[in-house]
């Protein structure tokens, strides 16, 4: 196996320069950034807007400077920002606003440590050059509803709440230009025997390694691979296989593992001739020659909105009984796998990689004990029916650079009304993820990126696919009569949390994480009020409370149409002191002083 080639141009060749980077798309995609920005601050109360003279007109004061803006405030306590914001500086000259200024002003009046805005504007440079990258090879809403779901996958524009949402710290321009979605270069795995002493693989019952490796790499590949193995002295049977990012063999396998490589514990095995697209998360890989073979998620040692992107042994180990507990219960559930036909794709086999020396130390950071891993998750298109079509609900926030919604483009596909449209929508979505909730006290992230629709062949969206659920599935702190059953090896990982967490895990990643900006959105093009989209979305809530009576006492355990939500602050947390320190754990604590978020679905009565 070779590492990632580095060759220059050849001499006298100018220096490359990725073609997108001119000037019209960068100062396009800070003018959206910047917009961005104000408004996700003034959402987590970094920024105090105040209204100026005109119609829709704000500013707000950032030190020395003040940022002006159009925009109005949206529901559950958001900001809707046109592009177009200016600076008014302390010589009091009126510019348009950059993403640099905006952190250099909050850096020089205290409100980021100098060393967090420094890393921060790394970050910002790599989100601005993707997004340059995304414009000029921009499709139309037209053409992206055509797309298959992996290809559809490389014209996303990232996270909507997290404004540098495309750092990729680790990432060089070379391989900017090579490994993320938006380069929609299809990518082959190179794989790897790892030595058992360092190695363990686990799945569901019915697949072993051998398995496996006979389902993924079919027999010439892995006629090829045991040979590789066997010319390096190597005991098949001591030996457990898995794929590895190319980034990552070239950055993390070959520096770190330089030992384990040398005494034979690390074989390279080659290069295996399936094509491979990575979906928006990155590391996670859509097979395109055999699409009825497992999507792939690898370890890559980069951090991106927020942690590194590892794969921790305990995940390993949790992730085929966890996916068996819960495709037993979907299987038993005809609520879930009947009338709403949920597709839950199982992460079904795992492979974790020890490292020797790193994972001994005591309290290292996390990202150190997560080097090495692979998951294989069942394919969501092979679970589709003849005409559905997958996409996931992130695409539905998707603008081109027309100005037109994807959105708007699906509801005038399916010949239905907006709202009839909304209501299809959110009666694909929310029964299930209400019923995991209330029935089971189930609750995973349902954000945009995990969470796919399955639309009809008349776009018409008809359920719900929820993938990456293990990694992120939490349970109540005590135990319920519906745990039983769910093995040791996944109670002692799993996440445990009071029911104010799993009913915010729905809050936070659905209503706030998307529905804040789908329903803005939904009006400006498609004519319907905000108030009009959540009362779609009490009315759906209220015909599941309606069904299951005998759920009262959890309904009110896990109260969604609560007043009030716990407001966080995802970027206000990064750019805090501790906010690129090194921590033992992943998660970190985002909940900052900030008022509350109003409940759009809260009604007056409910108070009396």
């Amino acid at each position: 196996m070779n590492t990632v080639d580095r060759t220059t141009a050849a001499p006298g060749a100018p220096l490359p320069v990725p073609a997108e980077l001119t000037a019209g798309h960068w100062d396009r995609a800070c003018d959206l950034l910047a917009a961005k920005m104000v408004a996700e601050l003034c959402f987590e109360y970094a920024l105090a807007p105040e209204a100026e003279d005109g119609p829709g007109r704000w500013s707000a004061a950032v030190g020395g400077s003040r940022y002006r803006f159009e925009g109005r405030r949206t529901s559950l306590d958001g900001w809707r920002v046109l592009p177009g914001v200016t600076r008014v500086g302390p010589d009091g000259a009126e510019v348009p606003a950059s993403p640099f200024a905006l952190l250099r002003d909050l850096g020089a009046a205290g409100v980021v440590d100098p060393a967090v805005e420094a890393f921060t504007v790394g970050e910002l440079t790599a989100t601005l050059s993707a997004d340059a990258r995304l414009a000029a090879r921009g499709l139309t809403a037209a053409e992206l509803a055509d797309l298959p779901y992996a290809d559809l996958e490389g014209h996303q524009t990232g996270h909507p709440w997290i404004f540098a949402n495309k750092g990729r710290v680790g990432f060089s321009a070379r391989d900017h230009a090579e490994f993320p979605p938006e380069a929609r270069r299809p990518a082959r795995m190179p794989w790897i025997a790892v030595h058992s002493s360092l190695a363990e693989y686990h799945g569901v019952p019915g697949l072993d390694a051998e398995e496996l490796r006979a389902r993924e790499l079919g027999g010439e590949t892995t006629a090829r691979f045991a040979a590789r193995l066997a010319a390096a002295a190597a005991p098949a049977g001591e030996y457990v296989w898995l794929p590895v990012h190319p980034w990552q063999w070239d950055e993390v396998v070959v520096p770190l593992f330089a030992a384990e490589l040398a005494r034979g514990l690390v074989v390279p095995l080659g290069e295996a001739g399936d094509d491979y697209l990575p979906q928006q998360s990155i590391r996670t890989f859509t097979n395109l020659t055999r699409p009825d073979r497992f999507n792939v998620k690898l370890s890559l040692a980069i951090l991106n909105t927020m942690v590194y992107r590892g794969i921790p042994t305990e995940l390993c180990r949790a992730a085929p009984v966890s996916t068996g507990w819960v495709h037993a219960l979907h299987a038993r559930d005809a609520f879930l796998s009947e009338r709403h036909r949920v597709i839950l794709p199982g992460e079904v086999a795992a492979v974790a990689v020890r490292h020797p020396v790193l994972e001994d130390i005591p309290d290292a950071p996390y990202r150190h004990r997560q080097l090495l891993g692979a998951l294989w998750r069942e394919p969501v298109a092979e679970s589709l029916d003849p005409g559905e079509r997958a996409r996931t609900l992130a695409a539905l926030l998707h603008v081109d650079g027309k100005g037109r919604a994807f959105t708007a483009e699906l509801v005038e596909r399916s010949g239905l009304s907006t709202e009839e449209w909304l209501a299809a929508l959110f009666g694909a979505v929310l029964p299930p993820l209400l019923h995991l909730l209330y029935r089971y006290g189930l609750a995973f992230n349902p954000h945009g990126e995990n969470t796919i629709v399955v639309f009809d062949g008349r776009d018409r969206p008809v359920r719900l696919a929820v993938k990456d659920f293990v990694d992120d599935m939490k349970l109540l702190d005590t135990d319920l009569p519906e745990y039983e059953g769910l093995p040791a090896e996944a109670l002692g990982v799993l996440m445990r949390f009071d029911a104010r967490e799993l009913t915010s895990s729905v809050a936070k990643s659905l209503f706030i994480g998307h529905f804040r900006y789908l329903a803005p959105l939904v009006q400006e093009q498609l004519g319907v009020a905000e108030e009009r989209f959540w009362a779609l979305v009490r009315a759906e809530i209220d015909r599941y409370h309606a069904e299951f009576p005998e759920l009262a006492d959890r309904f009110a355990l896990f109260d969604l149409l609560a007043p009030e939500y716990e407001r966080v602050c995802l970027n206000r947390e990064r750019l805090l002191g501790g906010g690129y320190h090194d921590r033992a754990e992943r998660d970190a604590e985002f909940h900052l002083d900030a008022p509350a978020i109003p409940n759009p679905l809260h009604t007056p009565e409910e108070d009396r």
